[in-house]
């Protein structure tokens, strides 16, 4: 009867532990009102609500933002994931003799901070991930640790967690960049594969580019072609399990940087599992 009792309760944790987290707590989490105006703005074009449910986050897990600039989703993540759980924000070298970035960015601002100049995309911002980290903790939010890793894309993962210690990848809206930045793509996703454990997910999120442009747009439309970045994903040894069309608008002509007439840009996310 005692052994019968203990594997219940084993059970019972297993499930607990595999719980993804609920519809309403993401809710709270979007709406929570210590997060900044600038997030909040934000969210209007990046959906978080739906873009939590559909990575299907689970508490106390590990996770790593690939180019986490000024965090804004690094810091989605960490409120989702839990102080029992891990988030790093990954972003790349400096250029030598280049000039530390400000603690936030255009569209990431820690409310405790005036607002600086906006800054390049894949500018790196390790004091940004700091500036919130340290405002979460003072609002009394209970939210996952973040790291922060300065990293090249081509090795970005950290040691410690470089093979199988990983339960999650992000790369939001920045995978086209690497194209024009001259990123060694495949060791990037390579690296990825290698970092999560198995059933891990790598959700990418970017803007649509035409059939046939492959990245060659990278730099002037800043969009890549869905079907490229899955067959170069999936080269790495991903498999596809799901696609969120919660940002897609199929009547956008994806013929310049911002549409014309004025609308939403269609944009694709896709979440990759390492088998």
């Amino acid at each position: 009867m005692k052994r019968a009792l203990i594997a219940l309760l084993v059970l019972v944790a297993g499930a607990a532990e595999a719980q993804t987290v609920s519809p309403a707590d993401i809710k709270a989490i979007v709406a929570d009102p210590s997060r900044s105006a600038a997030d909040r703005t934000n969210d209007l074009r990046r959906h978080p609500e739906q873009m939590l449910a559909f990575i299907a986050i689970k508490p106390g897990i590990t996770a790593l933002d690939l180019s986490a600039a000024g965090g804004y989703t690094t810091e989605l993540l960490a409120r989702a994931i839990g102080p029992t759980g891990k988030v790093y924000g990954q972003s790349r070298p400096r250029p030598a003799q280049a000039p530390a970035p400000p603690a936030q960015r255009e569209g990431n601002s820690n409310p405790n901070l005036p607002a600086p100049p906006p800054t390049g995309p894949l500018r790196p911002s390790p004091e940004a991930l700091a500036a919130r980290e340290q405002a979460m903790k003072a609002a009394g939010v209970k939210a996952a640790p973040i790291i922060a890793v300065v990293r090249p894309f081509e090795d970005p993962v950290p040691p410690e967690v470089a093979k199988d210690g990983l339960d999650l990848v992000t790369l939001m809206f920045n995978y086209h960049d690497l194209g024009h930045m001259g990123v060694d793509r495949a060791a990037m996703n390579k690296a990825a594969f290698k970092a999560l454990k198995p059933g891990g997910f790598f959700v990418i999120a970017d803007h649509a580019g035409r059939p046939g442009t492959g990245i060659s747009e990278s730099g002037t439309l800043h969009r890549v072609e869905e079907a490229f970045l899955r067959k170069e994903v999936e080269a790495a040894g991903f498999r596809l399990a799901d696609e969120g069309m919660f940002l897609r608008n199929a009547n956008d002509p994806r013929d310049k940087n911002t549409p014309d007439p004025p609308q939403p840009k269609d944009e694709f996310v896709l979440k990759f599992v390492k088998p």
